[in-house]
């Protein structure tokens, strides 16, 4: 189990990190979200050893995490980083990358290993391109690919899709944290893509001001998220009295009801368009089948 005790961190006097405590259980998957430079990046850093602490320490199971003090080279066996900067060998395959660091001793078993990570990121085509040939996206698959090859017992990613393309993003996710989870591996995602932790992510947590300001299942979150900064990470909101905070799908447009509102403008959004309308002198969104004409009137009410 990895164990977060109680760390603080700063660059400078000022904290980055404050008080952070909590624990992932080996094959759990937790997300990390939070607004940029809340944290995130320095977290999973300080996970995998590249910082010293203030004060606090992170432990993996019975060994505690040290940074670059104490240790010459960066990081442990067990657990591997995928950040957005990629270390790879630019002139080599693929296939090549991702077999870099398994035995040469054993050939066979090191191909099939070799084999099937390149299915789980879909490189397959791919496999004896040079990866100074590749797009970003392809490379960062490469990346995660080569964390994944000698088996972790514990998985760092910090924005792991982000230079991925949108239609291979969804396949991609489920087939590596379905690996993870087949496998056994803990895994933690630092990212602020709701998609990367909806279906996936056992908890998250949420840090903002160099705290974390809760930890919770994705569904207990979406459904009550108490702040408006969770409930943006989620999609669009409004604070409506007296019902707090109400996502946009959660209102619907009426023939009759005691909310009128004024419409601004209709996004189309796929299956439904957006509707930005004023009500009591501020901007709200609803959720409707069809556009709505400027500045018409509209009644709304809450989804029950």
């Amino acid at each position: 189990m990895l164990q977060v005790k109680n760390i603080t961190f700063g660059y400078s006097k000022t904290k980055v990190l404050n008080a952070i405590d909590f624990n992932v259980k080996p094959g759990e998957n937790l997300a990390i979200i939070g607004e940029s430079g809340s944290g995130k990046s320095t977290l999973i850093k300080l996970i995998y050893g590249e910082y010293d602490l203030n004060e606090g320490q992170i432990f993996w199971k019975d060994e505690e995490i040290l940074g670059p003090k104490y240790n010459l080279v960066v990081g442990y066996d067990f657990i591997k980083s995928v950040s957005q900067e990629f270390d790879l060998m630019p002139v080599t395959t693929v296939a090549e990358n991702i077999g870099k660091f398994l035995s040469n001793f054993y050939p066979e078993e090191k191909q099939k290993r070799t084999k099937e990570l390149i299915e789980v990121v879909e490189l397959e085509a791919f496999a004896n391109t040079k990866v100074k040939l590749l797009s970003g996206g392809q490379k960062q698959r490469v990346a995660i690919a080569r964390a994944l090859a000698k088996q972790p017992e514990i998985l760092l990613l910090d924005e792991p899709f982000s230079h991925i393309d949108n239609f291979q993003k969804q396949g991609l996710r489920r087939n590596v944290f379905n690996y993870l989870k087949a496998k056994n591996i803990a895994c933690i995602v630092a990212t602020h893509d709701r998609k990367d932790v909806l279906g996936f992510a056992d908890e998250i947590i949420v840090l903002d001001e160099s705290k974390i300001i809760v930890k919770d299942t994705p569904q207990n979150l979406y459904k009550n998220p108490k702040l408006p900064l969770i409930a943006s990470f989620f999609g669009e909101f409004n604070i409506i009295d007296p019902y707090g905070i109400v996502y946009a799908h959660q209102l619907q447009v009426v023939e009759e009801s005691n909310l009128k509102a004024t419409v601004r403008k209709s996004y189309f959004n796929g299956s439904v368009w957006l509707i930005e309308a004023i009500y009591n002198s501020e901007i709200i969104f609803i959720q409707h089948k069809a556009e709505l004409p400027k500045d018409s009137e509209i009644h709304f009410s809450l989804v029950s």
